[in-house]
C-alpha cells in the first residue's frame, strides 16, 4: 500500500497508458477485489480495439458497449443490492477476456485531504493493536499514487487490497478507522478509496479552467501564471547543489531540496488532473476531507473555494449531491496567554460556513490534538466523529452527531447571554471545571478579554468580563490552538464561533502587508 513515487507513477502510467497498447484493458480503479456502491447505476469502463464490441457480465446481467473511435468504452450496471458473497465480472471483446473476482457489494467512499488523512495506520494511535486486529475481508481499499500535472489522467498504478495485519497499516488512519467503524454497525462491505496529498491546497483540487475563470481566484491565478512563466526546475536544483555542496563543506545541515513546483501539490487543477480525475464516475456514496492547514494564510477566500470545491465534484461525478463531511482544524502551535487573532479560527469559521453546501457535514476536533504536532496521532476519535455523521444522516442509525453550535447573543446590563442549538439531549457542559473557558469579551472599543463562562439551563452560556462593562461581541476557541471546554453531554465539542463580524486578518484588503499567495517551495 506504500504511495508510489512521483517519477516511477509518471513513468509506469506512461507505459501502461491504453493508447500506449492496443486491445482490452481496464483502469485500476476497476480490478479484482473492489466493491460496488450498493442501489446506484455503477459505471464500468474501460479500452478496446476502436470500435470494438464489448461485453460486461456479472450477477445475471450482461451488457453490451462499443468502443469508440479513441478506444474507450463504458457501461453502466443496473443497481445491485449489498452482497457479501465474492462475484465475478468478466469482460470480453473480440478474442480477449478479462475476469475480475472477489468483487463485494456495499457502501464506497473516497477518503480525501492532505497529510491528515494521508497519515497511515502504522503511524496512528496503537498502531501495533490496529494492525493485529485488522482481520476484516469485507473491508478493501485502494490508494491512488501522487501525479500533479495539467493533463488529465485516465489511470494510474494501483490495485484494491483486502484488510489484513498485512495491508492495513500503510492505508490511511482515518479511512480505515471511519470504514472500519461503518463496517462494524453495518454490517456490509466497504470500499475505500484513498487519494489525499499531504501538504496539498485545496485550488489544487479543482480543475485548472474553473480556477482561472472566476474572478474570486484572480490573485491566486496570475501568482501562479507568473510562476509558470518563470519557474526552471533544473536552474532551482542547480543553486541548491551549490548551496548543499557549500552546507558539506562548512559541516553544517544541507538546505532542503526544492520541489518541483510545476508537479507539485499546490498548482491549482494539478490534482485534479493527476489524481482525482481517473478515478471520476467510479460509484461512490460519499467523501470524507480533512484539508485546510495550506489554506490557512487565505482562509477569507476558503468560504468560496471550498464550496466550489464540492460543487465542481459533485458536477463530475453526477450522482447529484452526494455526501461530503470534512474534519475542521485541530488545535496546533502554542496556547496564547490572551485572545487575539488567528489565521487558523478563521480557517475553522470558513469550514463552518460551508455547513450551508447541502448534505455537508462537518467534524470538530480542537480538542484531539498535538500543540507542537501538526499530525495528531489520535485518528480513531476523528474518524468516530465522521462515522457518526454518516451513520446518522446517511443510514439512519439513532445516535447524535452534531456538535453544539451558537445560535444568539443577548446583552444584558454586563452580561453576553449566549444561546446555542444542537446542544443533545443532555445540554451542555464545561468539561473538567465548574465555569466554561475558551470565551473572549470585547467592547466598543474591539479590545479582547478573556470572560468567564456559566451554564445557565441546556442551552445557554452566561459570559462576563471584568474589563468590559458592555459586551459587544463573544469569540470562542478562537485561536490556533484554543482552551476550550464546552460540549454537548455526547462529548462533541462545541463548534468555534465569534459573534462579531469584524474583518479577517487574512484577507489582504483588511491587512495592507499582505500579498498574493506564494506557491510553497
Amino acid at each position: 500500500m506504500k504511495r508510489t513515487p512521483l517519477f516511477l507513477s509518471i513513468l509506469v502510467s506512461t507505459l501502461l497508458s491504453p493508447f500506449a497498447q492496443a486491445g482490452l484493458k481496464l483502469p485500476a480503479i476497476i480490478g479484482p477485489n473492489m466493491v460496488l456502491q450498493r442501489d446506484l447505476e455503477n459505471p464500468i469502463w474501460g479500452w478496446a480495439d476502436p470500435g470494438a464490441d464489448v461485453t460486461v457480465a456479472i450477477s445475471g446481467q450482461t451488457l453490451q458497449a462499443k468502443a469508440d473511435e479513441a478506444g474507450k468504452w463504458k457501461v453502466k450496471l443496473a443497481p445491485m443490492t449489498v452482497s457479501s458473497e465474492p462475484a465475478s465480472m468478466t469482460i470480453k471483446s473480440k478474442a480477449e477476456e478479462i475476469v475480475l473476482d472477489n468483487i463485494l457489494v456495499g457502501e464506497v467512499w473516497i477518503c480525501s485531504g492532505q497529510s491528515n488523512m494521508q497519515w497511515q495506520v502504522s503511524q496512528s494511535n496503537d498502531p501495533d493493536l490496529e494492525t493485529a486486529t485488522a482481520k476484516f475481508p469485507k473491508i478493501r481499499f485502494i490508494s491512488v499514487p501522487q501525479v500533479g500535472t495539467q493533463e488529465k489522467q485516465d489511470d494510474f498504478v494501483g490495485k484494491w487490497d483486502v484488510c489484513t495485519p498485512e495491508t492495513v497499516g500503510q492505508f490511511s488512519g482515518v479511512g480505515y478507522f471511519f470504514g472500519r467503524q461503518l463496517h462494524q454497525t453495518l454490517d456490509v462491505p466497504i470500499g475505500l478509496i484513498d487519494n489525499a496529498w499531504g501538504g496539498s491546497a485545496a485550488e489544487a483540487w479543482v480543475s485548472r479552467e474553473v480556477i482561472d475563470a472566476d474572478p474570486r481566484f484572480a490573485a491566486v491565478a496570475a501568482q501562479w501564471k507568473q510562476t509558470e512563466a518563470t519557474y526552471d526546475h533544473e536552474k532551482a536544483m542547480a543553486a541548491w547543489k551549490i548551496k548543499a555542496d557549500e552546507a558539506k563543506a562548512a559541516g553544517t545541515p544541507a538546505p532542503r531540496q526544492p520541489s518541483n513546483l510545476l508537479t507539485g501539490n499546490q498548482r491549482p487543477g494539478n490534482i485534479w488532473a493527476g489524481v482525482l480525475h481517473p478515478t471520476i464516475g467510479y460509484g461512490i456514496r460519499g467523501t470524507i476531507w480533512y484539508q485546510g492547514e495550506s489554506n490557512a494564510g487565505r482562509a477569507y477566500q476558503y468560504d468560496d473555494l471550498f464550496a466550489l470545491m464540492i460543487s465542481e465534484w459533485r458536477k463530475a461525478w453526477g450522482i447529484g449531491d452526494f455526501p461530503f463531511y470534512w474534519v475542521q482544524l485541530a488545535d496546533f502551535m502554542a496556547e496564547k496567554d490572551v485572545p487575539g487573532e488567528s489565521s487558523w479560527a478563521e480557517l475553522r469559521e470558513a469550514q463552518s460556513n460551508t455547513l450551508s453546501v447541502p448534505n455537508s457535514g462537518q467534524a470538530v476536533i480542537y480538542d484531539l490534538g498535538e500543540g507542537r504536532d501538526i499530525h495528531p496521532r489520535d485518528k480513531q476519535n476523528v474518524a468516530k466523529r465522521l462515522a457518526r455523521i454518516a451513520l446518522a444522516r446517511d443510514y439512519g442509525v439513532a445516535m447524535e452527531f452534531q456538535s453544539p453550535s451558537y445560535k444568539a447573543m443577548e446583552v444584558k446590563e454586563n452580561k453576553a447571554i449566549l444561546t446555542f442549538e444542537n446542544v443533545g439531549k443532555e445540554g451542555l457542559y464545561a468539561f473538567d471545571t465548574q465555569q466554561a473557558v475558551g470565551l473572549a469579551v470585547a467592547g466598543e472599543d474591539k479590545v479582547w478579554h478573556w470572560g468567564t463562562g456559566t451554564i445557565v439551563g441546556a442551552d445557554k452560556v452566561e459570559v462576563v468580563s471584568d474589563k468590559v462593562a458592555v459586551p459587544v461581541a463573544v469569540r470562542y476557541a478562537w485561536a490556533d490552538n484554543p482552551v476550550a471546554n464546552l460540549r454537548g453531554r455526547n462529548g462533541l465539542p462545541v463548534a468555534p464561533f465569534r459573534t462579531d463580524d469584524w474583518p479577517l486578518t487574512t484577507d489582504p484588503a483588511n491587512a495592507p502587508a499582505a500579498t498574493a499567495p506564494k506557491p510553497a517551495q
